[in-house]
């Protein structure tokens, strides 16, 4: 049986990491982000429930992504690296064993809710825990429509991590809306909808990206999704044989973002990031620094594995404040962080709305990046969903002189690399109190950052 329930343990024993990221040459040159996050968790866990061998290429390795590997490992996957690539053999739909030990998720949300959609249909229990960060987050939203398919937990106050979660089989089909737009959501209910009688239903009001949609019908699973009233419903059959595939992971929009504002945003830029994915629940960054006037063309636009793939060519220009539409939310929500840097640098006001998401990630991001930009010079205030920035017309920002405070990060990679970010047009740099997080979603940032402001 899984251990019992525990104190979550300290992120990181060593001691922190700061850096000072100083003003920038001009970002030139050919670059390529690591594989998509997303896709790279999916491809795992479908690999995990195939019957047979998958091989994954461009997967993601960083630690977000290698919780969802051991975990699988502990249910009896076998996924092992060979090269440059990945081998997942897999249990099958229903095949996963009793964990022995708690699923350690470290600073995962996407790993701790889609993994509890795979174990909530299964007749096995588990613990999951998590870092300090991901201990704080809430898990009610998945908790419910999993409940009602008749999985039991037993959560920390509040609840969040520690977590224990007692799988039924079989469970109960449901048709459950979305009460709010996530995609880990969606996809915990539709991943137990797979192990389950019959058909489960999720209704979204606002699409959210589909990875897991596209890519459960690759591997075989009987899925349907129709428009009906401006409502996406998705209806997933339980109980099929899933087939394993090859699997290109294309790179990481959300880590491209980061290159792109900083393109956008340190003069005499041009740059190209290679062999980005643009899957259209997933591209709102680039539509919104497209409106703010940012020059970004897409190069050798291509399909791989029916995902959207283009070079993506960036070059500086001068931005223009924009009020976002928050029906873009869904598809941008991770890359608000470093929006707001671009928007800092902006000619005029920048205003989001509907952003009540960013309070629940890693940590509070409109309350932590309106701290960081205020401290690096920006203009900003806070609003309840969202953030109004005034920006400076593309005058570098007046950046924290050495010896002044370092932006805290609060354990939350997108915070640590958005001000990385906002250093490189600043006048004083800008330093961050900790770079270990970026490790959990692109470990090697700083390395790339490195290389092309040389």
């Amino acid at each position: 049986m899984p251990v019992a329930l525990s104190k979550p343990p300290a992120v990181n024993p060593e001691s922190p990491a700061p850096r000072r990221f100083l003003p920038s040459a001009p970002l030139r040159g050919r670059m390529r982000v690591p594989g998509d996050k997303s896709i790279s968790h999916r491809s795992l866990m479908f690999g995990a429930l195939a019957v047979g061998r998958s091989r994954i290429s461009g997967l993601l390795e960083g630690e977000d992504v290698l919780a969802t590997a051991a975990a699988l490992r502990q249910m009896g996957a076998t996924i092992a690296r060979d090269g440059a690539d990945w081998i997942v053999d897999g249990v099958g739909v229903g095949g996963f064993l009793q964990p022995q030990a708690a699923l350690e998720m470290g600073n995962s949300g996407t790993s701790t809710r889609l993994l509890m959609g795979l174990v909530a249909s299964q007749a096995i229990t588990a613990v999951f825990t998590g870092d300090a960060s991901l201990s704080r987050r809430p898990m009610n939203r998945v908790i419910a429509p999993l409940g009602l398919m008749g999985a039991r937990f037993e959560p920390s106050p509040g609840g969040t991590l520690p977590l224990l979660l007692e799988g039924i089989e079989p469970a109960v089909p449901i048709t459950y809306r979305l009460p709010v737009a996530s995609a880990q959501v969606k996809s915990a209910v539709l991943l137990a909808g797979l192990n389950t009688p019959g058909i489960t239903t999720v209704i979204e009001p606002v699409p959210t990206r589909d990875h897991t949609e596209r890519m459960l019908a690759g591997f075989g699973a009987h899925l349907e999704v129709e428009d009906e009233g401006g409502e996406r419903i998705i209806r997933i059959s339980g109980q099929p044989e899933l087939t394993p595939q090859t699997i290109d992971v294309p790179g990481d929009p959300s880590s491209a973002a980061f290159f792109a504002v900083a393109a956008s945003i340190v003069p005499g830029s041009d740059l190209v990031i290679e062999n980005v994915g643009l899957n259209p629940t997933r591209n709102g960054i680039f539509t919104v620094l497209r409106q703010m006037g940012a020059s970004i063309e897409e190069l050798s636009p291509r399909k791989v594995g029916g995902e959207p793939v283009a070079d993506l060519r960036v070059r500086h220009a001068p931005l223009t404040g924009v009020e976002v539409d928050p029906a873009l939310a869904p598809s941008m929500i991770d890359e608000f962080p470093v929006l707001f840097v671009a928007a800092a640098l902006a000619q005029g006001r920048t205003v989001t709305r509907g952003l009540d998401e960013l309070r629940v990630k890693e940590s509070d991001r409109l309350a932590a990046m309106a701290a960081a930009l205020t401290l690096a010079g920006a203009r900003v205030e806070e609003r309840e969903d969202g953030l109004v920035i005034d920006g400076t017309g593309g005058e570098p920002l007046a950046g924290i002189g050495p010896g002044g405070s370092p932006i805290a990060t609060h354990l939350d990679h997108r915070i640590a690399m958005s001000m990385a970010v906002a250093g490189l047009a600043s006048g004083g740099g800008v330093e961050v109190d900790d770079t270990r997080p970026i490790a959990t979603s692109f470990p090697m940032f700083e390395n790339l950052l490195d290389e092309i402001t040389r």
